[in-house]
């Protein structure tokens, strides 16, 4: 697991505590945000687990 994987996994975990938050006290900015910050947590990991894929096929190589 590289440091992409781990930084999206944690911004994306983070992000659904907003979201969450934000709905439960009625926020729309803080569950908009929220959303946000899930999706580039999403985005970061996805990039992280390509990398970690390319890297497993030069390994194979």
């Amino acid at each position: 697991m590289n440091k992409d994987q781990v930084k999206g996994r944690v911004e994306e975990a983070k992000g659904k505590v907003k979201e969450t938050t934000g709905k439960v006290v009625g926020n729309r900015d803080l569950e908009a945000e929220g959303t946000l910050d899930e999706a580039a947590g999403k985005a970061q990991a996805g990039y992280g687990d390509a990398k970690e894929k390319v890297k497993g096929a030069i390994d194979k190589m």
